[in-house]
Order: C-alpha cells, then sequence, then structure tokens
C-alpha cells in the first residue's frame, strides 16, 4: 500500500509543470544579460559611434598603437593617417581603437570661408552706409 502511495505521487509530478524548477535557469540567464550581454553590446555601440564620428584632423590611436592625426578620410573604410612629418600610412577604419583628441573641421579650401566673410562685410558697410545717410538727411 505505502508503495502505490508513492507511485501515485510520482506520477502526478511528471505529468504537470513545475515553475520552481524552471527558475534558476531564468534567474541564470538574466545574470548573464545584466553582467555580460549588455554591457558588451553598450561597448560595441560606443566603438560604432566613435569609427562614424572620425574626421581629419582628429588625433587616433590603432589597434596596432600607432598614435597619428587623420589627414583624410578616403572612403568607410579607410583613412589615411600622417604618423610623423611627411609619413602617411593607409589605416583600415575598423582598426581604430581610441580617440586622443577630437578638433574642428578644418575647411576643405579657402573658398568654404569666403562667402560668409563677404556677407559679413557687406552687412558692416550697409550698416554704416545708411548710418552716412541718416547723418546727411538729419543736416
Amino acid at each position: 500500500m505505502i508503495a502505490d502511495a508513492h507511485a501515485q505521487a510520482a506520477g502526478s509530478s511528471i505529468g504537470g509543470f513545475d515553475f520552481m524548477s524552471l527558475l534558476p535557469l531564468i534567474l541564470i540567464f538574466g545574470v548573464f544579460y545584466l553582467f555580460l550581454i549588455r554591457p558588451q553590446q553598450k561597448k560595441a555601440q560606443q566603438q560604432r559611434d566613435l569609427l562614424s564620428s572620425l574626421r581629419r584632423g582628429d588625433r587616433i590611436l590603432t589597434n596596432g598603437g600607432i598614435i597619428g592625426i587623420i589627414t583624410k578620410v578616403i572612403n568607410d573604410q579607410e583613412l589615411q593617417l600622417e604618423i610623423a612629418e611627411g609619413v602617411r600610412v593607409r589605416v583600415a577604419r575598423s582598426m581604430v581603437a581610441d580617440l586622443l583628441s577630437k578638433t574642428e573641421p578644418a575647411p576643405v579650401n579657402d573658398e568654404e570661408t569666403r562667402p560668409s566673410e563677404q556677407k559679413k562685410f557687406k552687412a558692416k558697410t550697409q550698416l554704416k552706409s545708411t548710418a552716412t545717410a541718416k547723418k546727411k538727411i538729419s543736416k
């Protein structure tokens, strides 16, 4: 009779779903996500942002330990670095390890700065001419 009772109890637990046996597995996955997966995803996103924001004049460190200044962005995959005076090398963009200093982008040519300076000059001369015209009228 006791053997029959144990057999019935064992049979009922096999047929049903026991959530408590699944709980440790869920907790382990949660810990892995919080401590391993999520920080790695954030670091990868920061690296992607860094690589996409590189521009001419930035001082960078490559994975090989070379420090240089970006002289030209060739395309999405390649950069041209100046590692010493007059020494330029081509580097894969994915090999950039760190951005050491960020600079303001230099104008590509002198003509880009001229229109804005011309507008400022014209605005100043117009203000001066209207001021002198008002003085002449008031006299």
